[in-house]
């Protein structure tokens, strides 16, 4: 009974590392991805210096995995991120999730007080006028997001402007349909 019990006790760490080992060939895979041509545009470790580009520092892994999916697939429309996407696999994709999801999401400041004021009353209040629903109720109080709903912490503002106006033209419609 005893060697039973060691053998499992064995087996079971060897599984362990094994999925450790795993895990490590896996990030050290997308970090040879990140550095070969994603940091063209989202940066080294997700913190995108043009508002043009999403920053993926902190984002959830599922969340990134499922649009790097969706731009494989076409669902979600990109001519700069379909060719980007269309050679990973799946592995490849939830390993990118994982990287980014680790980085630290550095601080941002505002500019305009004013402006960050009224954003600050849509996102926790909506708009009663247009019928808006305020965007912490799905995303968060904190804007931390879900799994399944992007984080909208630490963005750059230009694009997530530029989302909604994509949403609202029924540009982007691989997402959420409350979103249009």
């Amino acid at each position: 009974m005893k060697n039973t019990s060691r053998t499992l006790l064995a087996a079971g760490l060897l599984c362990l590392s094994l999925g450790a080992s795993a895990q490590s060939a896996d990030l050290a895979r997308a970090e040879e991805i990140v550095s070969g041509r994603c940091f063209l545009c989202h940066g080294l470790n997700g913190e995108s210096a043009s508002a043009v580009f999403p920053r993926l520092a902190g984002q959830h892994s599922e969340y990134i995995t499922k649009q790097l999916a969706d731009f494989k697939s076409g669902k979600r429309a990109s001519d700069t991120m379909k060719p980007q996407a269309e050679e990973l696999t799946p592995a490849e994709m939830k390993a990118l999730g994982l990287f980014f999801q680790a980085k630290v999401v550095g601080p941002r400041k505002g500019r305009d007080p004013e402006l960050l004021a009224v954003g600050k009353y849509i996102f926790d209040r909506g708009n009663q006028f247009s019928g808006l629903a305020a965007c912490s109720t799905c995303h968060g109080a904190k804007g931390l997001g879900t799994p399944q709903l992007p984080r909208l912490a630490g963005q750059h503002p230009r694009y997530i402007e530029d989302q909604l106006k994509q949403f609202n033209k029924r540009e982007r419609t691989n997402d959420n349909a409350v979103m249009h």
